[in-house]
């Protein structure tokens, strides 16, 4: 999926997987109530820092990747009616 909100260097752009709205016991949750997700796809990847030396460092992520990042990680942005976290490369702990 190409997106056409571009982040700038170290920056990636995440959509957030839908949070839980049951609990284990099946129980419904109400939207206070429901955890803030912290995972999600990487739907747009900017080019990657500027090094001191002046080269570019590639980015780890690509589109597409499934990702686990921190809960207050990120800025969270509506582009074209969605919901997106703009993050940077760092904040992500992980790739699933």
């Amino acid at each position: 999926m190409s997106l056409s909100l571009k982040p700038l260097d170290d920056r990636v752009v995440v959509e957030a997987a839908a949070a839980e709205e049951t609990s284990t016991g099946g129980i419904i949750l109400p939207d206070t109530a429901q955890e803030k997700p912290q995972q999600g796809t990487v739907v747009s990847v900017g080019p990657g820092k500027v090094s001191d030396s002046g080269t570019r460092v590639d980015m780890t992520v690509k589109e597409g990747d499934k990702v686990l990042y921190g809960k207050y990680s990120g800025t969270e942005v509506t582009f074209d009616g969605n919901e997106y976290m703009i993050m940077r490369e760092s904040d992500i702990l992980a790739i699933i």
